[in-house]
């Protein structure tokens, strides 16, 4: 029963997690419209034409939608270090998610900057993630 009740707060923080990395790429615009066109081409396929963007509304709660994803992730990291049930690697992937999908117009100028910093950052979270799943089965083996 104590384990069953642990592996679902797992769940609950896992997805909190996912959540905030989602909220995260929803918020840049550029993630949005490539998004939409491919709705719009998915649609075509099975015969229904889309004129103008689906996902438009989006750009208008782009702020929002990433100020959540960023309280998300502070909580998350809260939780991480009092009960340390939440995998740091994915801590660090929804952090580098967020770092690149950084919505504010004013900042639109260094968009390519925070594309490279939070794509580094998220691929050194999966890197870890492998790494430790070999260590893993190494040690296993």
């Amino acid at each position: 029963m104590v384990i069953q009740i642990k592996s679902q707060k797992e769940r609950l923080v896992g997805a909190t997690g996912t959540v905030s990395g989602a909220a995260s790429i929803l918020g840049s615009w550029q993630i949005c419209h490539n998004i939409c066109l491919g709705m719009v081409f998915l649609l075509s396929l099975v015969g229904i034409t889309v004129t103008g963007m689906p996902l438009l509304f989006l750009t208008k709660i782009a702020v929002p939608l990433w100020t959540i994803a960023v309280l998300l992730l502070f909580a998350t990291i809260v939780l991480y270090h009092a009960k340390k049930c939440i995998s740091i690697n994915l801590i660090i992937l929804n952090a580098g998610l967020i770092i690149a999908g950084v919505p504010f117009k004013s900042l639109q100028g260094y968009s390519a900057f925070f594309w490279i910093v939070g794509g580094l950052v998220s691929l050194s979270a999966i890197f870890m993630f492998i790494k430790d799943r070999l260590t893993r089965k190494n040690e296993k083996n």
